[in-house]
């Protein structure tokens, strides 16, 4: 599969999900799994609404508990779908604070500015566009979050050193993902119902972490890791990586 093959059948896959608010996940993949009841468990004084309205069963962790957002921060989510960590993200930086949620489907868009109407989010805005290519000015956003979207993306080299040209000098970005520890067979690699499952496309955890290294992140770290079980040649493993520009 080429790249333009890839996004189309993400693309195809995730308008699906948006309109029939069925999760990505089958028994093979990553993400969803335990990662709703972790941010439910997490919430306390944090509006539980969101989370029934936005959330769609597909993150693998949850980057808002660890991003340590604040008041007048703006803020940018990769694939941001039906809008569920950007408006927990608008809840925490307040109305001073502005949360800019990027997605390239165009029934998830949709479904966001739904989301938004209905919980009455005022500081959030959604736009489309590619991760590869973010249509986000340079060195504004002062945190950058994503949920288990990074490893749908082709071009990953790409994609970090976009992450790392839109934060401000001093911004961080909170990354939950899947990984993998082992080969993925090449069989696998080339099924595109694996790749918007979040399997296929996911990288090595050292290769991950050096990509991000390389797009020039400094203190970068992994705050949780998890293995999903399954009879696999290969591991998958989600994990949340924090690092500064």
């Amino acid at each position: 599969m080429n790249s333009e093959e890839i996004k189309q059948a993400v693309r195809h896959h995730y308008g699906k999900v948006a309109v029939e608010e069925s999760s990505c996940c089958g028994s093979s993949c990553g993400c969803g799994s335990d990662a709703s009841e972790t941010l439910i468990a997490s919430m306390n004084d944090i509006d539980k609404e969101i989370v029934e309205t936005a959330d769609l069963g597909l993150g693998c962790g949850a980057p808002t508990r660890f991003a340590e957002l604040k008041d007048g921060m703006t803020v940018l989510d990769l694939g941001s779908g039906a809008g569920i960590d950007v408006f927990l993200a608008a809840k925490q930086v307040g109305p001073t604070g502005r949360v800019i949620g990027l997605d390239m489907t165009e029934e998830m868009l949709d479904r966001a500015e739904q989301n938004k109407a209905k919980l009455g989010i005022l500081n959030a805005e959604f736009r489309k566009g590619e991760i590869e290519e973010m249509p986000v000015e340079s060195d504004s956003i002062d945190h950058v979050l994503s949920n288990c979207v990074l490893n749908l993306v082709p071009d990953k080299r790409k994609a970090f050193s976009e992450i790392h040209r839109v934060l401000k000098r001093g911004g961080k970005f909170t990354i939950s993902d899947i990984v993998t520890v082992g080969t993925i067979p090449d069989e696998e690699r080339n099924d595109p119902m694996l790749w918007c499952s979040c399997v296929s496309g996911a990288v090595e955890k050292s290769d991950y972490l050096s990509l991000i290294r390389a797009a020039g992140f400094r203190n970068v770290e992994v705050t949780t890791e998890n293995e999903y079980p399954g009879e696999r040649s290969f591991k998958i493993l989600s994990i949340t990586v924090t690092g500064e520009k």
